[in-house]
């Protein structure tokens, strides 16, 4: 079974080749195409892929090219792990939003907005790529904001893209263990969009265990979103937001603790990865041990800003594991090529999961998951916090397909002043002038 990686030279790649390197089965994937605009950093990645091969017999053969159609020509399964304008385009963004006031953050807010401008009509053209070149495939979308994205693509490949994300396997992992209860075999009532969801629930053995958290403020203080959010608003919320809700409920603070900051989340991993590309340009470079020691550190600061805002310190060791979306990743490929079943919380149509919203809304919730793809399964409907929040960023993402699509800058504009964390239609064309001036790849908007 061939696999197409589109940002193959990207950091994180190699969680993913580890995966499928754990991975002996029968009709496991065989060979890996990476594909990337930029010749250097496939290089420094594929260095990484062979240390992690050395001595696995079985290991997957790693070709690379920078020719996005002899990339995708007749693969099986296709990841979008592209990253539009590299990290300095992620660090504008937040440069940008920082200086009007409001959230940069490279998937909500004004900077996921401009993420999202500048990353959807490139996807929708590798969307019509794979349709024409590779109609049997399946593209699984890691490119951010994934939910945004992985709709752009469906008007085009219909089902057969879906997005994952690492967060609410994080969430759930995080809450299972706690209780005491196997990851692996609990089910995880999450709802909402990415990276804007719920959980309402975690059964084990047929029960539902979050009553007993949320009943004991100590055991629910010991988790991330304890310490993220407080005992007090989990409690009143009766649910376990995901991490990045932080950015909403405590917007003033989290926005305060970026500008204060000695450099942004994407300053700091532009920075960071830049060392660890120069790094493997040499060539004695033990290329393994050079991206461990790198992962590490990207890791232990991850959302340090909330963490700070918050005053919740350090993540806990557990929390710097790997195991996330490439887990995710390799059970859906595995469950759609040999229709083996799994359920996982993954981003599909809505079709009528969220009455809500429409049928074609990408949603984030529990799929299950056969050799036809993955199916959303029934929900029940979300409270109106909730509702109002999901339906307000859905009307975003919507205008920012609509901005994309017909280059209007009016649109744009549109998209920026409804999101809930932007305050002022004046704040909104600020932010669409500054983010043309900074992004050669808003050119487009007139």
């Amino acid at each position: 079974m061939r696999l197409t990686v589109l940002g193959g030279g990207g950091f994180r790649l190699p969680l993913v080749y580890g995966a499928l390197l754990r991975d002996h089965a029968a009709g496991r994937v065989t060979d890996v195409v990476l594909h990337d605009i930029d010749t250097a950093r496939l290089t420094a990645i594929a260095r990484v892929l062979a240390d992690q091969a050395a001595g696995v017999a079985d290991a997957p053969r790693v070709t690379v090219t920078t020719d996005l159609d002899e990339a995708v020509r007749g693969t099986d399964f296709v990841f979008s792990a592209i990253r539009v304008g590299g990290l300095e385009g992620r660090a504008a963004d937040e440069r940008v939003a920082l200086a009007e006031g409001v959230l940069g953050q490279e998937t909500v807010g004004a900077g996921g907005i401009a993420y999202g401008l500048r990353t959807v009509p490139v996807a929708v053209d590798i969307a019509r790529r794979v349709a024409r070149l590779a109609p049997d495939a399946w593209v699984i979308n890691f490119t951010n904001p994934a939910g945004l994205v992985t709709e752009a693509m469906a008007r085009h490949l219909g089902d057969r893209v879906i997005g994952i994300c690492d967060s609410p396997v994080g969430l759930g992992r995080r809450v299972a263990r706690v209780l005491g209860g196997d990851p692996g075999t609990a089910f995880i009532d999450y709802v909402g969009l990415n990276h804007l969801g719920w959980l309402r629930g975690l059964r084990l053995d047929g029960h539902d265990r979050l009553p007993r958290l949320l009943a004991d403020p100590g055991l629910l203080g010991s988790i991330e979103e304890g310490k993220l959010f407080g005992t007090e608003w989990l409690r009143s919320l009766g649910s376990i937001p995901n991490e990045y809700l932080h950015y909403y409920y405590f917007n003033r603070e989290t926005v305060r603790a970026y500008r204060e900051a000695e450099a942004t989340r994407g300053a700091f991993l532009r920075d960071q990865q830049a060392r660890f590309y120069e790094e493997m340009a040499r060539p004695g470079t033990r290329a393994l041990a050079a991206w461990d020691r790198t992962r590490a550190e990207r890791e232990a600061t991850y959302m340090a800003h909330n963490r700070e805002a918050a005053g919740a310190g350090e993540r806990a060791p557990e929390d710097l594991e790997s195991g996330g979306y490439e887990t995710v990743a390799l059970a859906l490929m595995r469950a759609i090529a040999h229709d083996s079943r799994a359920t996982l919380i993954l981003n599909v149509r809505n079709r009528t999961t969220l009455s809500v919203l429409d049928a074609d809304a990408v949603v984030e919730v529990p799929c299950l998951v056969d050799a036809n793809g993955a199916h959303p399964v029934s929900v029940a409907p979300l409270p109106y916090h909730a509702t109002g929040l999901v339906c307000a960023v859905k009307a975003v993402e919507r205008e920012v397909l609509a901005a994309a699509e017909s280059g209007s800058r009016t649109t744009a504009v549109k998209a920026f002043a409804l999101h809930p964390l932007v305050d002022s239609v004046a704040v909104a064309r600020r932010l669409v002038d500054g983010y043309v001036d900074v992004h050669p790849g808003l050119a487009y908007l007139k």
